[in-house]
């Protein structure tokens, strides 16, 4: 049935406008709601769903056909990066009790100023939001060690937003359970985030070994290798000018800031 767009007034019969692109005309009622719900919230359509467990069962392949343009299936993987890390701060901060249970932990080792205690408390309990807004700067790297293998620096921040969905699931399914079962042994349960940081180097090696199959592994795992090498001294200057600032913000502040950034 022929219908005129609501939106540009041209005569179509198809779901979609052909001039502007909106949606066929549509009574708002119990069904449009619904549809609505799971399309928002969901994208059942072979959305959310569809590649949450293209993800689970292989992230590099993924995220090869997204690059590649075969894209109406799958949900946006920045988005679906942010929903993710949203996801995961929820479990780590309202169910598990990450920061707390990570405080305590940092103050026992009786080798860190209360500051650095805290700092590491912070980045171990927010660390999916904190990788989150570093994809543009994992990007680069990625991009710097990958650089001969023919993807821009937009395409590898789509490969780390697939990266990051990745290792956030891994972590929702099976590192936070077990964290919450483990709460009370405070050692254990420490030794977890570290599990789940060393992961990110078989997670990178599987993903790019997917991504670029034509590759052999050897050269794949250098190029892995040089990324983490280069991310591990952004963090470590990241942590530098972090330490700096506190510094300087301490001595503006007077003794009992200086005190707070004393090692103890």
């Amino acid at each position: 049935m022929e219908l005129n767009c609501q939106n540009c007034n041209q005569i179509t019969n198809e779901n979609f406008c052909g001039n502007c692109g909106q949606k066929k005309y549509k009574k708002i009622d119990k069904k449009y709601i619904w549809d609505e719900i799971q399309y928002t919230f969901l994208h059942t359509n072979k959305g959310f769903l569809y590649s949450v467990k293209n993800i689970i069962k292989n992230p590099g392949k993924t995220a090869k056909e997204f690059i590649d343009g075969k894209r109406v299936n799958h949900y946006k993987p920045i988005l679906l990066a942010f929903v993710l890390s949203g996801i995961s701060a929820f479990i780590s901060f309202k169910i598990i009790g990450l920061k707390e249970i990570m405080s305590s932990y940092y103050a026992k080792q009786h080798i860190n100023s209360e500051f650095m205690n805290d700092y590491m408390a912070i980045t171990s309990s927010y660390n999916s939001i904190i990788m989150l807004l570093l994809i543009p700067f994992f990007a680069f790297f990625t991009k710097l060690a990958f650089s001969k293998w023919g993807h821009n620096y937009y395409e590898h921040i789509v490969m780390n937003s697939y990266v990051l969905c990745f290792y956030t699931l891994f972590n929702i399914f099976l590192v936070y359970p077990l964290m919450f079962l483990f709460k009370s042994n405070i050692d254990f349960f420490a030794s977890l985030t570290s599990l789940s940081m060393l992961s990110i180097l078989f997670i990178l090696t599987w993903f790019f070994k997917e991504l670029y199959s034509d590759k052999p592994l050897k050269s794949v795992i250098g190029r892995v290798g040089l990324t983490i090498g280069l991310m591990i001294l952004g963090f470590v200057l990241l942590m530098i000018l972090t330490v700096i600032g506190g510094f300087i913000y301490a001595m503006n502040e007077g003794p009992e800031a200086l005190e707070y950034m004393k090692p103890k």
